[in-house]
């Protein structure tokens, strides 16, 4: 970590009529910035996570802020590593984080908003409610609440198929959970048409929690889109654990990995123990280290950084 950097993440659902207009405001001072990272504009709104330094990061959001429409979007910040994005990508999508729900619009309807304080004290008095983490299933490998119940996503777009899974708890008290906001905002949403009676979404996400409560319910460590991985807060705490394991070896373990054959590319966690002795690359299984020691004595073989795709948080 270097402290001179810091990272953003942030969203806000509201009705952008000109999205390419935004999106190239928003290159321009993200250059002019020396700004990485990944913002995404939609009609629905904006979610983006940038890094650079403090100092420059604080300028984006005065310069961010004075628009209108951004003027109350809350901004978590995180110390950054100074190359945590390997450039800015700004671009304009049919959704900020895709549901594939025809017709969802968390500005007209949503679920509560729940702040960190009053979800801590929710699980401190023992009150019945149901989180839902509406992360992808690799995510929560690392860090997740206790007692949530797991979206088993693959993919966000699977969104639809979280209603069958929660019917017993249409008529309890539900919390959608995700690391910025972002997807918890829109699930609510969605459990809100899908006629569930009471629904909650935590907001600002599960890293504002984690930042006010370190250790405090929310186990492990929070998965990120960016070459950290992986976020956690008071670490060297003797409450703090290690929730995953490698998959080799079974040791606790929060090193994610992607699996250096390219035709597979998995994502998953792996120790350094158990990465190849002689090559440092990681692979999910014997085939597939096989597979990319032919390529090497082919030279066909090209190598990769061992970092996750970016996505929408």
């Amino acid at each position: 970590m270097n402290p001179d950097y810091q990272v953003l993440l942030y969203y806000k659902y509201v009705a952008i009529d000109n999205p390419i207009e935004v999106m190239n405001d928003q290159r321009l001072l993200c250059q002019k910035l020396d700004l990485k990272g990944r913002i995404i504009i939609a009609k629905e709104g904006i979610n983006g996570t940038v890094e650079g330094t403090k100092e420059n990061t604080e300028k984006y959001i005065a310069e961010t802020i004075k628009d209108p429409r951004f003027a109350d979007i809350s901004f978590k910040k995180s110390v950054g590593t100074g190359n945590a994005f390997p450039k800015l990508r700004v671009k304009v999508r049919d959704e900020i984080v895709t549901s594939d729900v025809p017709g969802l619009d968390p500005t007209k309807r949503t679920g509560k908003y729940l702040i960190a304080s009053e979800l801590h004290n929710w699980f401190e008095e023992g009150k019945e409610f149901y989180l839902v983490d509406m992360r992808n299933d690799y995510e929560y490998m690392s860090g997740f609440f206790e007692g949530s119940i797991l979206s088993g996503f693959e993919n966000f777009k699977d969104l639809s198929k979280i209603t069958e899974k929660l019917k017993a708890l249409k008529d309890k008290t539900i919390v959608t959970i995700c690391t910025g906001g972002v997807r918890c905002e829109k699930a609510s949403a969605y459990l809100v048409e899908s006629d569930f009676a009471d629904v909650y979404q935590l907001q600002d996400g599960i890293v504002s929690y984690m930042e006010k409560y370190p250790n405090q319910h929310f186990k492990g460590k929070l998965y990120v889109f960016d070459n950290r991985l992986t976020l956690g807060f008071n670490t060297d705490a003797p409450d703090h654990e290690i929730v995953a394991n490698c998959k080799h070896c079974g040791k606790p373990s929060d090193l994610y990995v992607n699996c250096m054959n390219h035709a597979c590319h998995v994502h998953y966690i792996c120790c350094i123990d158990c990465r190849d002795t002689e090559t440092g690359l990681a692979f999910c299984s014997k085939k597939c280290k096989e597979i990319v020691e032919h390529q090497i004595k082919e030279h066909t073989y090209k190598n990769m950084e061992l970092i996750s795709p970016l996505q929408s948080v």
